[in-house]
């Protein structure tokens, strides 16, 4: 089963009439030859003066100021367009908010801020949530991993990013059991450490076998039921190189098929959560995230030949 050419175009089309500037910028680099520049300009829009990235960049927290759960999905964003110049002005103003301290505890940045609660988000942003979003891993991980990968290896930032680094790795062999949100920032951290390659720094292949286990737990856990907010292969195993995807090759083809399956109406995904509060704003945000899960998964449907136009 693929993406027939006409329903390719249904999403494009859907694009182009819903899509904010990033998530089109992001669209057409993946899948029309669109300048990476286009991508990073639209990301930069997010980025304010002290270098961290607000905004509702992630579209579930509209706090526009700088936060470390929005200057990680920029890191992200950055990652899926394999970005690698620690030059840019985007990475200095990064790097130059995390070397400022703010939002830290004890090595570990905030999960969530208290200017969160002052303006449209999820109840998972707020200051008493207690999701399994909310873990030492998330966005800490992440931002670690980005040091790792852009940070000059002579300066204090490095040093602690290394050092926080290292320390996470510790914690997540001593107690692997840990969630899909977590897991996902610790399979971050893996990807840029060995794209840093420092591998040897750091207990690495114990580190993959702990991962690699983990994921098998967490599908396993979550393959009865897709339907609502739940662990797909496609959380972790994103092209045929990923960690797992050997290991759950038949999964894999059963997602591809089911997320062709659930398209809705308009062509492209519904989303499988709520914030039941915000009703305006969570209808703008909704678009947003639609734009984002159609990219991830038409990404994911290329990635493994899904494609019906490729």
């Amino acid at each position: 089963m693929s993406l027939p050419l006409m329903d390719y175009h249904r999403i494009r089309s859907w694009f182009y009439r819903n899509a904010r500037p990033l998530d089109l910028a992001r669209w057409r680099f993946h899948f029309e030859e669109g300048p990476l520049s286009a991508v990073l300009e639209a990301l930069s829009a997010y980025q304010n003066e002290d270098g961290g990235f607000g905004h509702a960049l992630e579209a579930d927290s509209w706090n526009p100021n700088s936060t470390p759960i929005q200057t990680a999905t920029a890191v992200e964003k950055l990652l899926e367009v394999h970005f690698d110049d620690p030059t840019h002005p985007i990475v200095q103003g990064m790097l130059r908010y995390l070397d400022s301290g703010a939002e830290m505890d004890e090595g570990i940045w905030r999960n969530v801020v208290d200017s969160n609660n002052d303006y449209p988000h999820a109840p998972w942003w707020h200051t008493d949530s207690n999701s399994t979003a909310r873990s030492m891993y998330n966005p800490t991980a992440i931002l670690a991993g980005a040091i790792l990968k852009f940070a000059d290896r002579d300066s204090r930032l490095y040093e602690q990013g290394m050092q926080t680094a290292k320390d996470l790795a510790g914690r997540f062999l001593e107690h692997p059991d840990i969630e899909m949100h977590p897991l996902k920032c610790v399979l971050t951290m893996l990807e840029c450490i060995s794209a840093a390659k420092v591998e040897e720094h750091f207990a690495y292949p114990q580190l993959i076998v702990a991962a690699r286990a983990q994921i098998a737990v967490l599908l396993a856990r979550g393959a009865v039921d897709w339907n609502g907010y739940s662990c797909r292969p496609s959380a972790f195993i994103k092209t045929p190189d990923s960690l797992g995807a050997a290991d759950h090759a038949a999964l894999v083809q059963q997602e591809l098929d089911y997320i062709l399956g659930i398209r809705n109406p308009e062509g492209v995904w519904n989303l499988t959560w709520s914030w039941a509060a915000y009703e305006n704003e969570f209808a703008v945000a909704e678009n947003w995230w639609k734009a984002s899960i159609a990219i991830e998964n038409l990404l994911l449907l290329q990635a493994f030949k899904g494609l019906g136009y490729s």
